[in-house]
């Protein structure tokens, strides 16, 4: 058997870094760490690599009061059907506002939350949040999916699938309410353990939709066998495609093998109206990005949709 074996080094030197082995030993571990996230072999400490290992530390504590809290909000980012200019869903998106340091980039607390084993009560508060924010557009008729992603790490909780029954129940939510985003490169994790759990959500009821489509690592082989409903084209292809035709004719060929393999087509990152204009050129059918909105808190989206260009029904069998 041949085995590839990398290492991650992290350096610090006495007497500089530190005057005994235990100082040296943490400090040459926040440089270990920070080669490893950085994608480098080797990594020498620095005194603002302290400060930030620190900073992160407390916002691991600070996070599962913020949970407790309420601290955390619900926005949403609308999408638009592109064949009847009409709003016809959104997707649910989690934020944390710090009351000492303000917004906290969603990136890095998620990053956290995965490090300190915290990402599975984070992950059931976005769900109880979306499922009862469905509930409250129902009751005001407002009848559009909602979306919400989860992770590799979400896909392999042995407890996903009973909480989302449990949700399922508890707001009688119908088939078509809430679209599970998955991240391509989540589910070629284990490819064959996410054909499975895919089915038993869709046993469910829930709509599903592969993240991020063309950035990650999928193998095509699997793509067929998966039970899913859209792929989202990664908006590293879609911000630049007006003026790159190389990635024009990517998300044209992405458009149509999902089409013939019976899956609608968003594109993220629509950023303004001459991305608007090709991206239904070259066949999407839902766009979503700072030119149709940027996201919003939960209870402005009925007053925004009255209002915005895109305010007429939309047809959900598109």
């Amino acid at each position: 058997l041949a085995f590839d074996v990398h290492t991650h080094t992290g350096l610090a030197l006495f007497p500089g870094h530190g005057s005994d082995a235990e100082v040296l030993l943490r400090r040459a571990r926040v440089a270990m760490r920070d080669a490893m996230q950085a994608g480098r072999d080797y990594a020498v400490f620095a005194p603002a690599l302290d400060q930030e290992a620190s900073r992160r530390l407390a916002l691991m504590g600070e996070l599962r009061y913020a949970i407790e809290r309420h601290q955390l909000a619900l926005q949403l980012q609308p999408k638009l059907h592109l064949a009847s200019a009409a709003i016809c869903g959104a997707e649910a998106l989690v934020r944390w506002k710090h009351p000492l340091l303000g917004q906290v980039p969603t990136f890095e607390f998620i990053t956290l939350a995965e490090q300190a084993g915290m990402i599975t009560p984070v992950t059931h508060w976005v769900l109880e949040a979306t499922f009862r924010q469905r509930y409250a557009w129902h009751m005001a008729g407002i009848e559009l999916p909602l979306s919400v992603n989860l992770s590799a790490h979400d896909l392999r909780d042995p407890t996903l699938l009973d909480k989302l029954k449990g949700l399922v129940e508890t707001w009688g939510a119908k088939p078509g309410w809430i679209q599970l985003e998955l991240t391509e490169s989540a589910l070629m994790v284990d490819a064959s353990a996410a054909v499975e759990t895919l089915h038993s959500l869709k046993r469910l009821g829930f709509q599903l939709a592969i993240d991020d489509f063309g950035a990650g690592y999928s193998s095509l082989g699997y793509l067929h066998r998966l039970p899913v409903d859209a792929i989202k084209i990664d908006q590293s292809f879609v911000i630049p495609l007006v003026q790159s035709e190389d990635c024009a004719t990517i998300v044209s060929s992405a458009a149509q093998m999902a089409h013939k393999l019976g899956f609608e087509v968003v594109a993220e990152g629509v950023e303004s109206q001459d991305a608007l204009r090709r991206v239904t050129e070259l066949g999407c059918d839902i766009a979503q990005g700072h030119f149709v909105s940027h996201p919003m808190a939960a209870d402005q989206f009925g007053a925004w949709r009255a209002a915005s260009p895109w305010s007429s029904p939309a047809s959900l069998a598109h």
